[in-house]
């Protein structure tokens, strides 16, 4: 068999045909070296030896889907992942790509990956902590990263993968739930809190509803004194417009890509003292990567540079810069905790970590929480030595307008590709 995989047909069966399209997966036309395996190349490939390799290659389709329309700056680190692969082989990999997750929602996307509507695409495993308790734990610490606009984004985009790819416990999860992690942990900049009025004290945040999700996050709102509300993302729009949550704990990307920056455009976020995010993985369907030659696993695990670098500079940096436009057009701020609050939040934080050391998802919970800690140390200081001279929240935009030119990411992507993927390349 070939690694020509499902059409869109096929993959539209499988609902009522389980058993026959998993047969199918993976297979196509018979005939040729593209069959599963093969030869594949060495490290640092440059694109005309990939493009040589897969001369002999059938033709290879994948299923995938994005969480935004067509171009939109939330989107396009997979669209430019996806374009780079496509161009490196040649054309024989294609991506037959829905948009605003038209195939599946974020929580059903893995499901999605197993029953082969899609190949390839991201899942939020924080959606379903029960079914993802080491990678829960691992999301849920979230917190002790650097919350800074740059170099916190950054560090707290590198060090989780570095943790994940090196604890059995996750790997074997994603591995019993059948996906193959390509980015374990992939975030869209530190979550803030948005709201209708300047809330940085605990006085001003006492009584407060805010929209929050994980079971972190509503630890966190409830020791700042607010009243934490579970609200899907799709409909923070409406419930801050219509006053039903006063506030709500989100990333820029969210509240840029939901709109709401308007009814909420007072923004507490503070480089010391975070909340716990809800990061994505990309992931490929296990059953369609045991399909894949082996040169088509390699290109498509050598050009993640092009998503880690897409998902900071394309993604989190210019919403960052969106949100602090439309902060200042709404008349809003963007500021910090006061010490009161910032010294409740960091107090809060340090009993979430000691409970995460407790987790039965880890044979030893002490040694993960440590190891989380140590690769997070490790990466700030790394990114630090980047020459990337951080800028606050409030001045984000304006540094951007006048830098985006000019940011060099290349030590970073480096540093992630060689310190953190390559161990993990297929050979």
């Amino acid at each position: 068999m070939t690694g020509v995989l499902r059409s869109r047909r096929a993959a539209m069966l499988v609902a009522t045909m389980v058993v026959g399209a998993s047969a199918l997966a993976g297979c196509a036309e018979s005939g040729g070296s593209g069959s599963t395996g093969g030869e594949g190349v060495d490290a640092g490939a440059s694109k005309a030896d990939y493009q040589k390799a897969f001369e002999d290659i059938d033709p290879i389709t994948l299923l995938t889907q994005t969480p935004a329309p067509k171009g939109s700056v939330t989107g396009l680190p997979q669209e430019e992942y996806y374009k780079a692969v496509e161009d490196w082989s040649g054309g024989k990999i294609k991506f037959d790509i829905s948009y605003s997750n038209a195939v599946a929602e974020p929580a059903e996307a893995d499901d999605a990956l197993n029953d082969g509507r899609l190949d390839i695409g991201s899942v939020l495993p924080i959606y379903d902590p029960s079914e993802y308790p080491a990678n829960a734990t691992l999301i849920e610490g979230g917190f002790i990263s650097d919350q800074s606009a740059i170099n916190g984004v950054l560090s707290s985009n590198a060090w989780p993968n570095q943790v994940a790819f090196e604890s059995d416990e996750i790997m074997k999860e994603f591995d019993e739930h059948g996906l193959v992690p390509l980015v374990p942990v992939y975030n869209s900049g530190a979550n803030a809190l948005f709201c209708s009025k300047p809330r940085t004290d605990l006085a001003s945040l006492k009584g407060t509803s805010v929209g929050s999700g994980g079971q972190a996050q509503s630890a966190q709102v409830k020791a700042l004194g607010g009243s934490p509300s579970s609200i899907p993302y799709t409909e923070l729009y409406e419930s801050l417009q219509r006053g039903v949550v006063d506030c709500t704990v989100s990333s820029p990307t969210v509240a840029v890509l939901g709109g709401f920056v308007d009814s909420a455009p007072n923004v507490t976020v503070d480089p010391a003292a975070g909340f716990a995010l809800a990061p994505g993985a990309l992931v490929f369907s296990k059953t369609t990567w045991e399909g894949l030659p082996l040169v088509a696993q390699q290109l498509l695990w050598d050009r993640l540079d092009i998503f880690v670098k897409a998902n900071i500079e394309s993604k989190i940096f210019v919403n960052n810069a969106a949100m602090a436009e439309a902060v200042a057009k709404a008349g809003g701020q963007i500021a910090p905790f006061d010490e009161d609050a910032r010294t409740v939040l960091q107090d809060e934080n340090d009993k979430l970590l000691a409970g995460l050391a407790k987790s039965d998802a880890f044979s030893d919970g002490e040694a993960f929480v440590t190891s989380m800690q140590d690769a997070n140390t490790a990466w700030q200081e790394k990114v630090a030595g980047f020459g990337l001279d951080d800028v606050s929240y409030a001045d984000f935009g304006t540094w951007w307008a006048e830098n985006k030119d000019s940011v060099d990411m290349s030590a970073y992507t480096t540093a992630v590709t060689e310190d953190i993927l390559a161990a993990h390349r297929p050979s």
